[in-house]
């Protein structure tokens, strides 16, 4: 079962470009315990900068990627789609089950190469043409 939505993950060209119409325009805050502030949280497999926003007192928070070169999937997915949205996550209790339950429906996990267990993952992506074009991720549950 999909318990929660954790997360929507949104990609732009810049973070001052993201906080104008998220912050500035959409009132949302910068979640500070959640991003290294000033320059936001490094995610190395991609080269992205990452930055969270809290939208009032929900639990779901904005995630903006911001891709730190031109050939990281994130710079590609910019560079084809411009900004806008990019991903779901969905919190899980049972990160094994779930994926099972989606693999078994049809819905295609993409290889996050050999040494990743499913009862321990971090993360676990789907592809996008499975859910009707929408990057689908799993995340352990956060209360």
């Amino acid at each position: 079962m999909l318990d929660k939505i954790d997360h929507i993950g949104i990609v732009a060209h810049s973070f001052d470009e993201a906080r104008e119409v998220f912050v500035d325009k959409l009132g949302l805050t910068v979640d500070e315990s959640r991003t290294k502030l000033p320059d936001g949280n490094l995610f190395k497999p991609q080269n992205t900068r990452i930055y969270f926003l809290r939208v009032a007192a929900a639990e779901t928070r904005v995630e903006v990627l911001i891709p730190q070169d031109d050939v990281s999937g994130v710079a590609r997915y910019l560079a084809k789609n411009g900004p806008g949205l990019h991903h779901i996550c969905y919190g899980v209790r049972d990160m094994e089950g779930e994926i099972k339950r989606l693999r078994a429906a049809g819905i295609g996990q993409i290889d996050l190469g050999p040494s990743h267990d499913p009862a321990r993952l971090s993360a676990a992506f789907f592809y996008p043409k499975d859910v009707n074009g929408i990057l689908t991720e799993l995340i352990p549950w956060r209360p």
